[in-house]
């Protein structure tokens, strides 16, 4: 090996890039995807991109729904939790491609997509937003069946859809809390 290329190979192992990749080609990622993948950026936060990313479209709903009438909340969540999700797929499709990550941590839209799931026909107040955050957190980071599975389907549509049924999941107990009175 010509000593460039041992340079080369050298700098990409302490990159962190595996020395199978390293050598592979890998294409570049179109910014509107790491845009869409990161959720603006959000996803490079430290400690914790999931929570990051979570926080941030809790927060954000918060501040689109405080403006909506009360009858609108939930079709426009369900509407939004949807185009984030159709967005989602391909863009981290080509971040996954383009990083040479099954699963990169710094990609987050499906954190946003499953927060977004967990809101749903939840009223506006600091106790059901908190409810729904620990319980989409917990949920995706536990990985209840079949939530592990859903990982293992092939790039992008792997990496969102295990966090759309983790979301899903946090819905329906939201829902139940709700309906139990539990969440006042």
């Amino acid at each position: 090996m010509k000593e460039s290329e041992a340079t080369m190979e050298s700098s990409k192992r302490s990159a962190g890039v595996p020395p199978a990749v390293a050598g592979a080609f890998r294409p570049r990622i179109p910014l509107w995807a790491t845009l869409v993948a990161t959720f603006i950026g959000i996803g490079r936060l430290r400690p914790g991109p999931g929570t990051w990313g979570s926080a941030a479209a809790m927060l954000l709903w918060f501040a689109l729904a405080s403006g909506l009438p009360p009858a609108a909340r939930t079709p426009t969540a369900i509407v939004l939790a949807l185009a984030v999700i159709l967005i989602g797929i391909p863009a981290a499709t080509q971040v996954a491609r383009g990083s040479g990550a099954k699963d990169p941590q710094f990609v987050v839209i499906d954190e946003v997509a499953g927060q977004l799931i967990a809101l749903i026909a939840v009223p506006l107040s600091w106790k059901t937003f908190l409810a729904g955050f620990i319980l989409f957190r917990a949920f995706d980071i536990v990985k209840p069946s079949p939530v592990r599975q859903l990982e293992k389907l092939p790039e992008g549509t792997g990496i969102v859809l295990d966090d759309v049924a983790a979301g899903i999941y946090a819905l329906v107990v939201m829902q139940v809390l709700l309906r139990s009175g539990f969440l006042k």
